[in-house]
C-alpha cells in the first residue's frame, strides 16, 4: 500500500497569533483554529495532559498545509541553541515558491523575519533564500527566473 498524499507539516510555535500573521502575510490562507486536549491527544503525541491551540493554514493552490501549534500544557521546550544553524539534525525547513522574492522578504521582515545569508541565484533558473521566521522556523523562498532547472 502506498501513501495517498502528504497531509500537512506541523510546527510548534510560542506565539500562535504572530505565526499566523507571518504565514498569512506570506500568502497562506487560514482554514481554521481550534483547541485540542484529552486522552486522544495524549495518546497520539505521547505527552500526558497535553493542551494546545492549533491553526491550520493552506497554500493558495490548496495542496500544501501547515499546522501551527501553541502548547499551553505541557510548556513547549526551547531548543539549544535557540536558533540552531540550518545543518542541525532534524531541523525543520519549509520552502515556498513565490512570485517576487524581494517583495516577499520585505513583507516578512515586518513580521520579524531575518535572512540567514543572502539571496542566491541558482544558474538562470531560481533566486533562493532562507529566512528565520517565528519560533526560529527556517522558511525558504524560491522565485523562478528562468525556464530550466
Amino acid at each position: 500500500m502506498a501513501i495517498q498524499r502528504m497531509d500537512n507539516v506541523g510546527i510548534v510555535v510560542d506565539d500562535l497569533a504572530a505565526a499566523v500573521a507571518f504565514f498569512t502575510e506570506l500568502g497562506m490562507e487560514l482554514e481554521g483554529e481550534t483547541q485540542v486536549e484529552g486522552p486522544w491527544v495524549d495518546e497520539m503525541i505521547g505527552l500526558d495532559g497535553a493542551r494546545s491551540a492549533i491553526a491550520m493554514l493552506r497554500t493558495p493552490d490548496g495542496h500544501g498545509k501547515l499546522e501551527l501549534s501553541e502548547f499551553h500544557a505541557p510548556e513547549a521546550i526551547t531548543p539549544a541553541p535557540v536558533d540552531p544553524p540550518p545543518n542541525t539534525l532534524g531541523l525543520h525547513r519549509v520552502m515556498f515558491a513565490v512570485d517576487d522574492i524581494d517583495d516577499t522578504i520585505a513583507r516578512l521582515r515586518r513580521h520579524g523575519a531575518e535572512l540567514l545569508g543572502g539571496v542566491a541565484q541558482y544558474g538562470d533558473a531560481y533566486r533562493l533564500c532562507n529566512l528565520r521566521g517565528p519560533a526560529g522556523i527556517i522558511v525558504a523562498l524560491a522565485e523562478r527566473i528562468g525556464s530550466s532547472g
